[in-house]
């Protein structure tokens, strides 16, 4: 099969699709391989190194998107992407479309099969293309938190530890999937104060042997949250439901509990966001203010620590790439239910029941 790589265009995404270790494995299985120009080039792969792999170097997109048959990407196709995509065409990346009806349109009337990394399930129902990235977003999610509770970044000057003598920084997790307790434990580790909510009560109980007193683990209610918020000095909005749009747990009155230079993380952004006040910021203006409370909502946050998170999701969509050039997108999925929860889009509809529904 041709694959093509093209260089990622979001906003300080320097991700990139396929690694040159991935592609020498694809190349020896016979496939052709496509990488665009420059596409490595910020986790420090460079042209020789994909060309010393067995891809060919496109000189731009365009030539990259024409030449593929399945396209592997990370981020969602930007609008001139999404108009390069053609017919027959497979695109194998993030899409989040339950946040973004125009991209959703735009895939349709490509023509193209859309296939989310982040409603593949695995055979033990986890998401496993998402879990790499959701372990990274939920760690960087305490450490630029850290960041902004200082006078510095506008916050209130709290360090998240305290000293012998003061008192640590409150933070607050919402959700206990995989990147909320990723957020949990790097908060722990720093002795910050930890509230973790969770609505499964199954969850709930795993969560407190995994964290052992070190947290609080408590159920998810708006009374409850509300009470948690009130002078808390981060909060961590870490809410998922696979294919579909984060729901608004947070409301504008809660936050306000908070207080001035208090600082919110969401997580779930990328999803629409759990928090009423939330809405997309980019790596270049990762923050505002709204209720007093700096709101960090970055829809690619693994991106600001791209060679960690390259290498980190390549150990896991790999396969799935073979699998998918090996027999195509269509007997892969026949082969694999849970690859074939991923596909979003094809033949012009969307075909996911929990995007369907947050799109109607």
């Amino acid at each position: 099969m041709k694959i093509g790589v093209p260089r990622e265009i979001k906003n300080h995404e320097y991700r990139v699709g396929l690694v040159p270790e991935a592609v020498r494995g694809l190349a020896a299985a016979g496939h052709e391989l496509t990488v665009e120009t420059g596409a490595g080039t910020a986790i420090g792969f460079s042209d020789q190194d994909y060309a010393a792999a067995g891809a060919r170097i496109a000189a731009d997109a365009e030539e990259t998107f024409r030449s593929a048959e399945l396209i592997v990407k990370v981020k969602e196709p930007q609008p001139e992407e999404c108009r390069r995509l053609a017919q027959g065409q497979v695109l194998f990346t993030y899409l989040h479309l339950a946040a973004d009806r125009a991209q959703a349109e735009a895939l349709m009337a490509s023509g193209c099969t859309a296939i989310a990394y982040e409603t593949v399930v695995g055979p033990d129902g986890s998401l496993p293309l998402l879990t790499p990235m959701s372990e990274v977003a939920g760690r960087m999610s305490v450490q630029v938190g850290a960041q902004y509770c200082t006078k510095t970044f506008g916050g209130r000057g709290v360090l998240l530890s305290g000293v012998p003598g003061v008192a640590p920084a409150r933070v607050v997790v919402i959700g206990g999937g995989v990147s909320g307790s990723h957020a949990a434990e790097m908060a722990a580790g720093l002795r910050a104060d930890v509230t973790i909510f969770e609505r499964s009560v199954s969850r709930l109980r795993e969560l407190d042997q995994l964290f052992a007193g070190r947290a609080r683990v408590l159920f998810s209610s708006p009374q409850a949250i509300g009470a948690a918020l009130e002078g808390a000095d981060l909060l961590v909005g870490a809410v998922l439901i696979p294919g579909a749009a984060a729901p608004r747990v947070v409301t504008r009155e809660m936050l306000r509990r908070m207080g001035a230079g208090a600082v919110a993380v969401d997580i779930a952004i990328d999803q629409g966001g759990c928090l009423e006040t939330s809405r997309p910021t980019s790596h270049a203006n990762p923050t505002y203010v709204d209720e007093g409370v700096i709101h960090y909502c970055v829809t690619n946050m693994p991106g600001a620590v791209p060679r960690t998170s390259t290498f980190a999701l390549n150990n896991v969509t790999v396969p799935y790439v073979h699998q998918l050039a090996a027999h195509g997108w269509q007997e892969a999925a026949a082969r694999d239910p849970g690859l074939r929860e991923g596909v979003n889009v094809t033949a012009g509809r969307i075909v996911h029941p929990a995007v369907q529904r947050a799109l109607q």
